[in-house]
């Protein structure tokens, strides 16, 4: 695995730095367009990583995938009655498409579908982004896991269009919290600050049909195979067919550069490059997925 970690980086070296940082957060338009990671967690309990893969980075919206499935774990489908799970034509953050399906979500991986999924995690346990973080120190086995402080005071400063999306779901009736409550866990999530190498290890449940890092089921394999659909479908923004198109795996981006994407019954990936496409995905992460797959074969298709 060593050497395939090092012949995708050779292959996607001449695109790291490419695309655009996320500037529309202050505190990561300053994060250097250049670096790269990639680490891949087997469920054999092996990691390997190539680059900056055990650099922190924040994690953005890779945080949804785990509130959505923290809340899945806690709650079992009820929250699917509160989203959908197609995928949207409209950008991650768009108040029309929302409007549009009277205030229920396409997706839990859009920021309105992720507003409800965090509103009914903290109707649940009293405190979403507490519950997030102890999840992820949990199954990645990394006890440091926590918010950054400097992040989430910049996203809270720049909130104002997911205070547009939480209002517009609350007023079809769609949050039980207050919205400024909703607001303050969804960006702690989102200001998270995990490793590529954290990451692959906190998403290995998805791999494993929904068997957590102690060994129990945290989900079952039917949920756990809807969340990867999901993931596949929806998980890349407008870029989702693309990615199904050259990577062939579920996967999900956030803004801060980060990727997982899962090989399931046998490891999970993730990457780091900070610039984005116009989708709001990783060019050089993609890149790297896509040479990944093509060397292993590894796909689910």
């Amino acid at each position: 695995m060593r050497g395939v970690l090092d012949q995708v980086h050779a292959a996607v070296e001449p695109m790291i730095g490419a695309g655009r940082v996320a500037d529309y957060i202050p505190a990561l338009s300053t994060v250097d367009p250049k670096r790269f990671g990639m680490a891949v967690a087997t469920v054999d309990g092996e990691t390997f990583g190539v680059g900056d893969y055990r650099q922190p980075f924040s994690v953005q919206s890779l945080a949804k995938v785990f509130a959505f499935a923290l809340t899945l774990a806690v709650d079992g489908d009820r929250v699917w009655g509160r989203l959908g799970r197609e995928a949207s034509t409209q950008p991650f953050n768009s108040l029309v498409q929302l409007e549009q399906d009277l205030g229920i979500p396409r997706n839990p991986f859009l920021n309105a579908g992720a507003l409800v999924t965090t509103d009914r995690l903290l109707t649940l346990t009293g405190d979403a982004a507490g519950a997030l973080r102890t999840f992820l120190s949990t199954e990645s086995g990394n006890t440091s896991v926590d918010t950054d402080l400097e992040v989430a005071s910049s996203e809270l400063a720049h909130v104002h269009r997911n205070a547009a999306l939480a209002h517009l779901v609350a007023s079809y009736g769609n949050l039980d919290n207050a919205v400024a409550d909703v607001l303050d866990h969804y960006v702690r999530q989102c200001a998270i600050a995990m490793s590529c190498e954290d990451l692959a290890a906190a998403a290995l449940f998805l791999a494993r049909g929904g068997t957590g890092a102690d060994g129990a089921a945290l989900l079952d394999r039917e949920a756990t195979k809807r969340l990867n659909a999901t993931m596949l479908v929806c998980g890349m923004y407008g870029g989702a067919g693309e990615f199904a198109y050259r990577v062939g795996l579920p996967a999900k981006s956030g803004v801060g550069g980060g990727i997982i994407a899962v090989v399931p019954n046998r490891c999970v990936v993730c990457v780091w490059s900070p610039g984005l496409d116009a989708c709001g995905n990783s060019v050089a992460g993609v890149a790297a997925l896509e040479a990944f797959t093509s060397i292993t074969g590894w796909s689910v298709f």
